[in-house]
């Protein structure tokens, strides 16, 4: 152990800690879940934390020499060579403080290293007068909470949401001329192709991208520039300006100071609405998995219309089952990022006056959905979509044995007419055919092209 101060006093830290005395009292202080802030919440500090100390050397507010120095520091945060040294729970100070010190702390001691001056010196770099200068806690975090959600969503959801609406998309296409059954309230309806039934998936991950994209959009404003309450006490007037424009160069992303801080700081409306566009994002992966799931039940006592790729034994009683278990993962992320959105929405509710205290608990609930959500979508597509075949001969059998071809009658012989001939085909196992020439209601030929499901799923064309 090492001895170090803050505002508080002497505080014993770990000696090969690069943290100090703030962070380790908010170890001590939030032993709660052993769950630390996110990786890319981390990684997003460490970024803002390199446009600012940039910003304040344009400014004039920080010597070239300092700035890069803690720009060096910032740079390691980045790229995730010094995560081991950010221990605070996400269960903390509401604001995100200790996260913010714990980076403040990191940065100066790192330097310390740089230049062979005792780690806690703060010398030449001070945690509070140099890597916080211009900012505080209360703009810094909520800063940091969209900028990082932003670019992991922009770079590892979007192109998971395009991989498998893509995957999709292509077994649309394979698909497009194997007729099959529809079916609405579980029962049987008029037939379609399988094709077009996974048009429908690959079109719910299409607007998927859409809406994570729509995502990032929610999350340009950034509350860096408001400091304490949102009023840029300490913080030079062109700052916030100049860091949102360093953003922007490294993310691609077009982040800009927010209209009006006491909303940026005191309300996290965008986050909760990000948190609903996840959400609906879960929700289609749900639905998605839940078809194909129950497409390719059985095998034999179940619908069958597709074969599912096998990944894994299904039971340790009954030998040679095979379960939809990548199906059944989706269920669960969806029905996981559902409980985060409400958690993140619950968390919108309860700011007060001049800031969100839950800001740690929705950085974790958005960045884990946003992971859950990218990791599911490439395995479901590596691991169902890619290897999903057709079953054609059971598609088939089960067109020829649907009574809901008989819509395709009423223009002939009316609603009424139709549904005796469906009820009384049901009653006697016959087919719609048998009973259409047993009651003289068409002559064969006519009845033949009415009832050609060819002519059902392009009605159109």
């Amino acid at each position: 152990m090492r001895i170090e101060k803050d505002s508080m006093g002497q505080m014993e830290v770990p000696e090969t800690a690069l943290y100090g005395a703030s962070t380790q009292r908010a170890v001590m202080n939030f032993p709660i879940s052993g769950h630390r802030m996110p990786e890319g919440f981390i990684r997003g500090l460490g970024l803002v934390k390199w446009a600012c100390a940039d910003a304040n050397e344009k400014l004039g507010r920080l010597s070239a020499e300092k700035a890069e120095l803690i720009k060096r520091a910032c740079q390691e945060v980045v790229d995730g060579k010094l995560s081991e040294h950010f221990p605070v729970d996400i269960f903390q100070t509401g604001s995100g403080t200790s996260s913010n010190m714990n980076l403040n702390e990191v940065v100066s001691n790192r330097v310390c290293q740089y230049v062979d001056k005792p780690i806690g010196s703060k010398d030449p770099i001070h945690p509070n007068d140099d890597v916080n200068m211009g900012q505080s806690s209360n703009d810094i975090v909520p800063t940091v909470l969209h900028v990082s959600v932003a670019v992991a969503i922009k770079e590892k959801l979007v192109p998971a949401l395009k991989y498998l609406h893509d995957e999709l998309h292509a077994k649309a296409e394979a698909f497009q001329d194997i007729i099959k059954i529809g079916r609405t309230h579980l029962m049987d309806a008029t037939p379609l192709s399988l094709g077009q039934e996974f048009s429908g998936y690959a079109a719910q991950l299409q607007k998927s991208v859409v809406r994570a994209e729509e995502a990032v959009d929610r999350l340009e404003e950034l509350a860096i520039g408001g400091t304490a309450v949102g009023t840029g006490i300490n913080c030079h007037p062109e700052f916030p300006g100049k860091v949102c424009e360093v953003l922007r160069d490294k993310t691609g992303i077009g982040f800009r100071e927010a209209d009006n801080h006491f909303e940026a700081q005191g309300g996290r409306d965008d986050a909760v609405e990000v948190a609903g566009l996840l959400v609906t994002i879960a929700s289609s992966f749900a639905k998605v998995a839940n078809d194909i799931r129950l497409l390719g039940s059985g095998p034999r006592s179940g619908l069958g219309e597709i074969n599912l790729p096998p990944t894994q034994p299904g039971s340790s009683i009954m030998p040679g089952k095979v379960n939809p278990v990548m199906s059944e993962m989706m269920v669960q992320v969806s029905n996981y990022v559902i409980g985060m959105g409400n958690m993140v929405a619950i968390c919108g509710r309860d700011g007060h006056f001049e800031l969100n205290v839950t800001i740690p608990t929705i950085a974790y609930a958005l960045h884990d959905s946003v992971e859950a959500l990218s990791n599911a979508a490439v395995t479901f597509a590596d691991r169902c979509v890619k290897g999903i075949e057709a079953n054609e001969a059971r598609c088939r059998e089960l067109v020829e044995r649907s009574l809901m071809l008989v819509t395709a009658l009423n223009p002939y012989i009316g609603y009424d007419n139709a549904a005796k001939v469906a009820k009384k085909a049901h009653a006697e196992n016959k087919t719609l055919k048998e009973v259409l020439l047993e009651e003289g209601l068409m002559d064969e030929a006519t009845m033949e092209k009415a009832l050609d499901p060819k002519n059902m799923i392009y009605p159109k064309a």
